[in-house]
C-alpha cells in the first residue's frame, strides 16, 4: 500500500461574514493527494462549497508527516504538529540515535495534543521522545478517502 502524500495548501477565498457581506480570507489546509495537480484539485473541491467568490489556490508545499490522530471530539479543533524523535542504538559505536518524524495530532488545546499523542502512540515497541508540540495554522485536514471522485490509489507494484 503506498503512503500517505500530504501537500499544505494555502487558499485565497471570499466568504460570507455577519451582515451579508464578503471578506477575503487566506486559508491553510492539508490534505493528502497522489501529487501536486491532484491536491490543488482535491482542495478546490473541498473549499469551494464554503466560498462566495472565487477561490484561488496560492501555494501548494509537500508535508512531511508520517502519521495523523484525528480526536473524535467535537471540541477538537485544532492541529498541532508533533516533531517525535525514535531512538535507536548504532550497535558498531553503542551511541545512541535520534531520527525526527512529524505526526499532526488533532486536539481542543495543547495538553489535549499532548494527551492525544500519547495514547495513540500506546503499544509502540520502539523508543521515541517528544522534541516539540507546536500548533498549526491548519483550518482542516482532508485524509485520503477511497471514496473521493470514485478513484483509488494506485496499488504498489510487487518486487
Amino acid at each position: 500500500m503506498i503512503g500517505n502524500n500530504w501537500f499544505e495548501c494555502k487558499v485565497s477565498a471570499e466568504k460570507a461574514v455577519e451582515g451579508g457581506m464578503s471578506k477575503k480570507f487566506n486559508e491553510s489546509y492539508l490534505v493528502d493527494a497522489l501529487n501536486f495537480t491532484d491536491a490543488e484539485t482535491r482542495i478546490t473541491k473541498e473549499v469551494a462549497p464554503f466560498c462566495n467568490g472565487a477561490l484561488e489556490v496560492k501555494n501548494i508545499t509537500p508535508a512531511k508527516i508520517s502519521e495523523l490522530f484525528i480526536n473524535d471530539d467535537d471540541n477538537a479543533d485544532k492541529w498541532y504538529k508533533v516533531k517525535c524523535n525514535f531512538i535507536t542504538l548504532d550497535e558498531k559505536t553503542q551511541t545512541e540515535k535520534r531520527t525526527a518524524s512529524y505526526m499532526l495530532v488533532q486536539a481542543a488545546s495543547f495538553r489535549g495534543a499532548l494527551d492525544r499523542f500519547e495514547e495513540g502512540m500506546k503499544g509502540t515497541m520502539a523508543d521515541y521522545e517528544i522534541a516539540a508540540i507546536q500548533q498549526t495554522n491548519y483550518l482542516d485536514v482532508f485524509p485520503f478517502a477511497a471514496d473521493d471522485d470514485n478513484t483509488d490509489k494506485p496499488a504498489e507494484s510487487a518486487e
